[in-house]
């Protein structure tokens, strides 16, 4: 590959309505999208930094693919040149984005660790690279199933909203939901979402960190009537020494998100028996390739995954999600490919969303098989980095 050019586009694209948990409260999307162009073809990558998981900002975010990916790419892209599609994820990682960088720390324990800078430069590579040859993405993923069934999110409040929610759900079809807790109207709200949808759905919870150990253990016991499948990051990273007490006592599986971003924090998990399931997400975890090791770990270790995803995605992420969850082996839940549903406009057209059912099936089209408008990126973008 003869790298070109690389632009970082910072976006701000608003919401259909806002979307609130414990560690957020989003009324726009602020993807970072990196728009590479080798060889006369231009392929997209996208990060979601997240402060609360990685430590990542979209500044810190821009500032890496400049000073440090941008430099890499300059001096070792050409080496691409000779890879094959089984041999391309691992061929990126050593030439060019080594996974597993040294992390520093916060005083809360936040990792700060590059991982979305690395997924978007990573996906972007992708999506370039199997465009020049006229490939799909399922060369490098091959499907393992024709489509796959996401899961609905509702988020933190009022007993009232989520049961209007939970219609819209039921209504669509939707057969798995995640409901978001951490505050006073959790056990209302599960209430509400477990009537509206019946006994046969499954109904998981993440509380984003919100709680400590002696809390946890309290609701918990309480929402454990609700049938609930899991529990998504109780106590945060912060807390995670005390994961394992936690799993130990709860009758609810332990699913680790923000506690989860890179190799390390899944062998010190599985080490302590922390938990009992990964959550993955492609920009958090750095790409497709850290993605395909984690799934691999916790098979191997008998702790299930669920593919998961960050608000505000647009459908370059989306369809990294999709591929991967057509290819991953025994996922509990899938999330994500909202697009439009939550964007008032995607950068894609058509974008990538899942139908009725939650269904979502396999995307045509070369490289990721996403087709952005380049104008929509542009009226988007609040801010743009060009390397020249």
């Amino acid at each position: 590959m003869n790298v070109e050019r690389l632009r970082v586009l910072c976006l701000n694209i608003p919401f259909v309505q806002g979307f609130q948990h414990a560690a957020a409260d989003r009324r726009s999307s602020d993807a970072v999208i990196v728009e590479l162009t080798a060889d006369g073809v231009v392929g997209y990558g996208e990060a979601a930094p997240r402060p609360y998981v990685s430590g990542e900002t979209v500044d810190s975010v821009v500032q890496h693919v400049g000073d440090v990916a941008w430099p890499r790419l300059r001096r070792r892209a050409t080496a691409l040149s000779a890879s094959s599609p089984s041999s391309l994820l691992a061929d990126i990682e050593r030439e060019l984005l080594p996974w597993n960088a040294p992390e520093r720390f916060r005083d809360n324990g936040t990792s700060l660790a590059p991982t979305s800078a690395r997924c978007a430069v990573e996906l972007a590579l992708v999506d370039c690279w199997l465009k020049a040859r006229g490939m799909a993405a399922s060369a490098i993923l091959p499907p393992r199933r024709d489509e796959a069934r996401y899961s609905g999110v509702i988020a933190t409040g009022n007993a009232e909203r989520a049961a209007q929610l939970a219609r819209k759900m039921r209504q669509g079809g939707l057969s798995s939901i995640k409901v978001k807790v951490g505050d006073e109207f959790d056990e209302p709200r599960l209430r509400a979402v477990r009537e509206v949808m019946g006994a046969d759905v499954q109904l998981r919870i993440d509380a984003n960190g919100a709680w400590d150990l002696e809390t946890a253990i309290e609701r918990l016991q309480t929402l454990a009537r609700y049938d609930i499948d899991s529990c998504e990051e109780p106590l945060g990273r912060a807390r995670r020494d005390a994961l394992p007490a936690l799993t130990r006592s709860s009758s609810i599986a332990t699913m680790v998100d923000e506690s989860l971003v890179t190799e390390a924090d899944a062998r010190w998990l599985i080490e302590h028996g922390a938990c009992n399931a990964f959550n993955l997400r492609v920009s958090k975890l750095g790409g497709l390739l850290p993605c395909l090791r984690l799934a691999a770990i916790a098979a191997h270790h008998g702790l299930f995954c669920q593919l998961g995803s960050h608000v505000g995605e647009t459908s370059v992420l989306a369809a990294a999600g999709r591929h991967l969850a057509l290819h991953l082996d025994e996922l509990r839940a899938v999330e994500g490919s909202f697009g439009s549903f939550l964007l008032s406009q995607d950068i894609a057209s058509p974008s990538v969303k899942f139908g009725h059912g939650g269904r979502g099936s396999k995307l045509s089209g070369v490289g990721l098989g996403v087709s952005v408008v380049p104008e929509r990126l542009e009226s988007f973008a609040t801010r743009i980095w060009s390397s020249g």
